[in-house]
């Protein structure tokens, strides 16, 4: 079994710019107050959720090991 993972939305830094639903269409939604959030928070280790987190331009998006807590995404200094 592969990687699971915790993805969050920093909503007072999200901007609303949709790049996250253009790269991962299915892992991500905008609310009517434009701002992002996980479809599903636990989810799979998915290649395009981490693009949308690399894609973001405000780095809104946070992802951890789900268990752990280790940081995939940003990565630690």
């Amino acid at each position: 079994m592969g990687d699971r993972w915790h993805v969050e939305v920093d909503r007072s830094l999200c901007i609303g710019s949709a790049q996250c639903t253009h790269l991962a269409p299915t892992a991500f939604h905008l609310d009517s107050a434009m701002q992002s959030h996980p479809a599903d928070p636990e989810t799979d280790a998915n290649e395009r959720i981490l693009e949308a987190a690399e894609g973001c331009p405000v780095e809104a998006i946070m992802i951890t090991l789900l268990g752990s807590g280790e940081a995939v995404f940003p990565p630690e200094e």
